[in-house]
């Protein structure tokens, strides 16, 4: 029986979230609110297959993603048919799925590194406290921030959607985000996420207001009991030290209970991985491509 693949809709929010949460390796990638804010922009959807969800994506170009479930717990054999005129590319690949696939399918699978789609994780005391002279700077702009504004943090809530719908049109009004096809995917997605706010299932997030105005929001969620993952993170650069100030903040205030922050990944863009890499990363979830003979059911 073949697929069936359809639109990844709110309405299944709760079942796919029962069925990620039994995935050994969770990454950004398969957030629900990652796989449906961001379903247009890569032509995403869904397949529900038993215990597994298959993932295809037709923009800018046919892929699969891994299926989402208990992996350990599938008889891979099965949900494939080998064919040596036929393939199957999967992008975005957590290491323990690609060592199990290379270890119970094909054993000479094709897996390549995919670093632009690593996900960065640090250690939240680290980028609340910014101890020792490899956070200096982060350190000074953020004091510069606490001297120089009267600012208050608030955490996010359904009452702060319209602010932030305001401050992000701005933003992308500064940063003229028509000229980008990245940052206009990203500008339609955020505002997806802020419309539907209070459809989605565990989002929460922090705000710094000055003088009153909204000018920095971060939208995040848990995805496992010590990992926190932060979606989006916006702020205002007129205001020196904003983004030092609104990721320090937010971690303090309403991110305590998590021993990891996930930044999700750089997509190999030179400016966002040396901003990844100065909060000083303390591991990454890898990821890989994997070329399959054949097809999966």
């Amino acid at each position: 029986m073949s697929l069936r693949f359809e639109p990844i809709s709110l309405d299944r929010q709760e079942d796919y979230l029962e069925i990620l949460s039994r995935c050994p390796q969770i990454t950004s990638d398969y957030s629900f609110l990652n796989l449906w804010a961001w379903s247009e922009e890569y032509g995403l959807r869904w397949a529900w297959d038993e215990d597994l969800i298959w993932i295809r994506q037709s923009v800018p170009e046919e892929l699969r993603w891994a299926p989402v479930g208990p992996w350990d717990a599938v008889d891979w054999k099965s949900r494939f048919r080998v064919s040596q005129s036929t393939r199957s590319v999967f992008t975005r690949v957590p290491e323990m799925l690609a060592n199990l696939w290379r270890e119970r399918l094909q054993p000479g699978t094709p897996i390549e590194e995919e670093r632009g789609n690593w996900d960065y994780l640090y250690n939240v005391t680290d980028l609340v406290e910014l101890k020792g002279n490899r956070y200096h700077k982060k350190k000074n702009l953020l004091n510069q921030f606490s001297r120089k504004y009267d600012f208050a943090y608030l955490p996010f809530g359904a009452e702060m959607v319209d602010q932030a719908m305001a401050m992000q049109a701005d933003w992308c009004t500064w940063r003229d985000c028509e000229s980008s096809d990245i940052l206009s995917s990203e500008n339609r997605a955020i505002f997806k996420t802020l419309k539907e706010w209070r459809q989605l299932a565990g989002l929460f997030g922090g705000a710094l207001l000055v003088d009153g105005s909204m000018a920095a929001y971060t939208v995040a969620e848990a995805m496992t009991h010590d990992t926190l993952l932060i979606h989006f993170e916006k702020g205002d650069t007129a205001y020196k030290g904003i983004y030092q100030a609104i990721n320090q903040q937010f971690l303090a205030n309403s991110a305590s209970q998590f021993t990891f922050v996930n930044r999700e990944q750089d997509l190999n863009d030179e400016g966002l991985r040396k901003a990844k890499l100065s909060y000083h990363p303390v591991d990454y979830l890898r990821k890989y491509c994997v070329t399959m003979s054949g097809t999966f059911i």
